[in-house]
């Protein structure tokens, strides 16, 4: 019974995009590892630049110091 979850900035993420990742990673994980769709489990969290860290600093401040 696999869990994935994909966690993304949020910064409009489509209902359509979130389809096709919840797809995507539901195929991949049949053809490589012979996985169940009907038990597979996948979690997209958005979460606020503010919340993102990379470089020491929330995404939103990495950003514009680059």
């Amino acid at each position: 019974m696999p869990y994935v979850n994909i966690k993304v900035t949020n910064e409009g993420v489509t209902s359509d995009q979130k389809s096709r990742l919840i797809k995507g990673v539901t195929d991949l994980l049949q053809d490589v590892l012979d996985k169940d769709p009907a038990t597979t489990f996948v979690v997209i969290d958005e979460v606020e630049l503010t919340n993102w860290g990379v470089g020491g600093l929330n995404a939103e401040d990495y950003r514009n110091r680059s």
